[in-house]
């Protein structure tokens, strides 16, 4: 009986115990999953980044930078090859000679033999001028004695008055030749010339553009068209990345902005560089819109909770930081940590 009483006991402490060891580990379990552990508020690096790109279309005839490459402002990334722009500069070229050619034509006037034969006609009319007024004159005395008819007096005067309009034409016509074109003229085929000179600058400015160059300092970050391909006006070539213009963005729920202004710093740490705290100041901060608002699921009690975007930059240097990597603060609640 006694046996049994101890075995008794021992079987009830046994029981005790591994009730105890139950409601331990059930508290341990409630501690661990009814404290809300530590949110983070996820970002990433981001830079600013250039497009490059050409005024003319054309094939890609050979790149002088691959992706990874660092560039300087000024260094040739790639060259085009655009022969219909070639053939635009010989027809301009050819507008500008026959341009050209008019205005000399109008600045020089008529030639040396133009004008000798001009001024051989004006001397005619002259030398007719002089012998149609002796004639008039003469039988203008004979009318006057009566021995001359009417008749043959105004056959000479007409004659005469004909002869003095045509040594004013011829007279004409020799100054004309001398003066060459008039001013409106001339004034006409500069303006031509200066016209193709124009659209030959414009032309040039075109070839210029099969030669692109790097407007920054930076890294090659991606290259599109293969060499052999045509691309088109605006088309994009390839993307520089300024490594020494970094940010951060951060997407944040409304209720987490009552302590993040422009200016606040903030602590965060980067998973690739092993974790590395960095220090970040706001510069920036926009509604994302209604896209990307969090809609509640209780129809009282809640209210829709919009995102906005935060960028902020860091304060110090950060080397080994680059465009897309992972950039974490934590928070507890809507407390920003």
């Amino acid at each position: 009986m006694s046996k049994n009483k101890k075995f008794s006991m021992s079987n009830m402490m046994l029981a005790f115990i591994a009730v105890l060891v139950v409601v331990a580990l059930v508290a341990l379990a409630g501690f661990f999953l009814l404290t809300p552990p530590d949110d983070v508020i996820m970002g990433q690096a981001e830079a600013t980044q250039v497009r490059i790109s050409g005024k003319v279309p054309g094939r890609i005839d050979a790149y002088r930078v691959g992706e990874g490459d660092q560039v300087r402002a000024g260094d040739t990334l790639v060259f085009l090859n655009t022969p219909e722009v070639q053939a635009k500069l010989l027809q301009a070229e050819a507008a500008r000679a026959a341009a050209l050619a008019q205005s000399n034509k109008a600045v020089k006037g008529a030639r040396v033999q133009e004008i000798t034969g001009a001024y051989e006609l004006w001397q005619k009319a002259i030398a007719g001028l002089d012998i149609a007024k002796k004639s008039y004159e003469r039988v203008q005395n004979l009318y006057d004695k009566g021995v001359m008819s009417a008749q043959k007096r105004d056959e000479a005067a007409a004659n005469y008055h004909a002869m003095v309009a045509t040594e004013k034409a011829a007279r004409s016509q020799y100054e004309m030749a001398k003066e060459g074109a008039r001013q409106e003229d001339k004034a006409a085929a500069e303006a031509l010339v200066r016209q193709a000179e124009g659209a030959i600058a414009e032309v040039e400015s075109y070839i210029g553009e099969s030669t692109l160059l790097s407007p920054i300092d930076g890294e090659v970050a991606e290259r599109f068209p293969q060499v052999g391909e045509l691309v088109g006006t605006g088309a994009p070539i390839m993307n520089i990345v300024d490594l020494n213009d970094l940010w951060v963005t951060f997407s944040v729920r409304e209720e987490l902005l009552k302590n993040i202004q422009i200016g606040s710093e903030m602590n965060a740490f980067i998973p690739a560089l092993d974790d590395k705290p960095v220090r970040v100041k706001v510069y920036y901060m926009k509604d994302l819109g209604s896209y990307a608002a969090w809609k509640a699921t209780k129809t009282t009690g809640q209210y829709d909770s919009k995102t906005f975007e935060v960028r902020a930059r860091p304060l110090e240097n950060v080397e080994g930081l680059r465009p897309g990597m992972s950039v974490i603060m934590k928070k507890k609640g809507t407390e920003i940590l």
